[in-house]
């Protein structure tokens, strides 16, 4: 991804009519759709079907095929039920006729009612730390390859700071916790619904990896399939996503090849703006 203008053309679609939807492909190194783009662009697909006074709170994605990046994608939004404060969609995506994703999304009027949250865990800020392309400098000279795979594989939209040594670069078992700051390299204008978006695609980094961290000794020492298989997110407050946001994410469990995690997003004043959860797929090679 060059730029967060190229981003944002991604995520907004082709209206092929009133509930059905064109989407192009990130070119991912991996060769598979990216979930995370494919979260974005349904997010997108049902907002154009809802009225603009509702906001989405939440979506539910279940990742069905893994996604040909040659190919175009189909989204068709089901307009299942418009209520008084609440409106439903249902959106599927096809490549060849085939569904590769579903996803439920709620959207909602705002209204005034009870406040809490948890509290923002205290960590190191942004300014403090190295981002993940600086902690992984020494391999441009120790493993040139992989140096470049990463850097190819890199979202360049957004800038990620882990508090801590980045997941993918751990060799050593630690409490599956994990804690990145995060944000889009360039300042951006957007509404909400449009933050909501460019959040949906942020939010597939470096969630999944999390779970990996109590198995880092043995993984590295295998090639290892990751895939998503569900993901889910909440929408509590508004936020920017060209400003700080803290992804505190953790791992409660991993288990049959499937590796667990769930997270909270907050902004810099402390402010829970989103909640996290995925499964995913985290298989050895034979």
């Amino acid at each position: 991804m060059i730029d967060l203008t190229a981003l944002i053309s991604l995520l907004q679609l082709e209206k092929k009519d009133d509930h059905h939807f064109i989407g192009q492909n990130y070119k991912t190194v991996w060769g598979r759709v990216f979930g995370g783009q494919v979260l974005g662009q349904s997010l997108y697909a049902a907002y154009q079907t809802v009225p603009k006074n509702r906001l989405a709170h939440s979506m539910h994605g279940y990742f069905i095929l893994g996604g040909d990046i040659n190919i175009p994608i189909d989204y068709h939004v089901d307009a299942i039920r418009d209520g008084r404060s609440f409106t439903t969609r249902r959106v599927v995506a096809y490549q060849n006729g085939k569904a590769i994703f579903n996803m439920a999304a709620s959207f909602h009027l705002e209204e005034e009612g009870a406040n809490h949250q948890i509290t923002m865990p205290n960590v190191l800020t942004p300014e403090l730390l190295l981002t993940d392309i600086q902690q992984a400098a020494p391999l441009k000279d120790k493993d040139p390859e992989r140096y470049q795979t990463l850097m190819m594989a890199h979202p360049q939209v957004f800038e990620f700071r882990p508090v801590g040594k980045a997941v993918y670069l751990e060799t050593e078992n630690k409490p599956p916790l994990s804690h990145i700051w995060f944000k889009t390299k360039e300042k951006i204008k957007a509404d909400r619904p449009l933050q909501q978006q460019l959040l949906a695609f942020a939010s597939d980094y470096g969630l999944l990896l999390s779970a990996t961290l109590p198995h880092r000794s043995e993984f590295i020492k295998h090639k290892i399939y990751y895939a998503s298989l569900d993901h889910a997110l909440w929408f509590h407050r508004d936020f920017n996503i060209d400003e700080w946001l803290l992804y505190a994410i953790e791992s409660p469990s991993a288990s049959n090849a499937r590796g667990y995690s769930r997270g909270s997003v907050f902004d810099r004043s402390g402010k829970m703006v989103a909640s996290v959860s995925q499964e995913g797929l985290m298989r050895k090679f034979k």
